[in-house]
């Protein structure tokens, strides 16, 4: 399989944090290493991968990051720019209905704990026979930075998420579930020619632009919980491509994946970030909109994390 390079895989937004940062020319070299097409290197790891997370504008024009997990084989590369995913997210899934129905902006992102190595696609999803079919606009992998490695220690058979809970508010346990988090999943979606209309049903239908899912890690307490409905981050160095800065720079809407990798419960949260510039360094700051909490989402049971060597200190430590 083949990969088709972009002349600039930046939008305006990327490029006015990219600026700021005084990072271009790493972008640019970062940047050649974004295509469209999916290498047989790549599809074999998809191909081993028991879960994959997936980030879309809802049909309110919320943001949202899911988890859809399946036996490896579940994610396949069904040709040379596009992949099909055997399932869907849960019917009470924030997702659920937009994914259900035509096409739409997604980010998928497949992170290997066992291996600490991650692949990005992002392009357009649309319901098919098995689950979803998608077809790529990027595809890129990213070095394993600030993963923790974690053992698949197997795999409840059978097990049924439970009913979502919503609310307008993190409750102190899900604070204290945040507080605790090494690694957390983040939805965005930017400014571009290819925006979509979402949401085909009742009320207002709403533009989003290319979507993006990305991963975030660092040690036990580097999410700092501001309030029930505020967060914090240190955004770490990376590749210098600012793909989720750069989407915050032209849309704050974001959505937030928090796994209990032990449990399986997950917190799902939308709402809206920016990015504080200091000496100190960069900092996002989220305000929730609403939390979703599903105990049992995912049926995998994961080892305790063994993590990066990446990691910096925590923010005053």
């Amino acid at each position: 399989m083949t990969d088709s390079p972009s002349p600039s895989p930046y939008g305006p937004g990327e490029r006015a944090v990219q600026r700021r940062a005084g990072v271009i020319a790493q972008a640019d070299h970062s940047g050649r290493a974004i295509g469209n097409g999916i290498r047989d290197v790549a599809a074999a790891f998809l191909g081993l991968q028991p879960m994959l997370v997936i980030g879309a504008a809802d049909q309110g024009g919320q943001v949202w990051s899911s988890l859809l997990t399946g036996p490896p084989g579940f994610v396949t590369a069904t040709g040379p720019h596009s992949i099909g995913i055997t399932g869907r997210v849960h019917p009470g899934d924030p997702l659920a209905s937009t994914l259900a129905e035509g096409f739409t902006n997604v980010g998928t992102i497949a992170l290997d704990p066992r291996t600490r190595r991650r692949m990005r696609l992002n392009g357009t999803a649309r319901p098919s026979a098995r689950g979803l079919a998608v077809e790529a606009r990027q595809v890129f992998s990213n070095c394993p930075k600030y993963l923790q490695k974690r053992l698949l220690e197997g795999a409840v058979p059978g097990r049924a998420p439970g009913a979502v809970r919503r609310a307008a508010a993190l409750s102190e346990a899900q604070a204290d579930a945040i507080r605790a988090a090494d690694t957390f999943f983040i939805a965005t979606v930017g400014a571009g020619d290819d925006a979509a209309t979402v949401g085909a049903g009742d009320g207002a239908a709403a533009t989003s632009g290319p979507a993006d899912a990305s991963h975030r890690g660092g040690l036990p307490g580097f999410v700092t919980v501001v309030s029930p409905t505020r967060l914090s981050w240190p955004d770490y160095p990376g590749n210098a491509m600012f793909l989720t800065l750069g989407n915050l720079e032209s849309d704050p809407r974001a959505g937030l994946l928090f796994v209990d990798w032990v449990s399986g419960d997950t917190l799902q949260l939308t709402g809206t970030a920016r990015t504080e510039f200091s000496d100190a360094g960069r900092t996002v700051h989220f305000a929730l909109d609403e939390v979703a909490w599903t105990p049992a989402a995912s049926p995998l049971r994961w080892s305790a994390p063994e993590y990066s060597p990446a990691n910096p200190p925590l923010r005053g430590a």
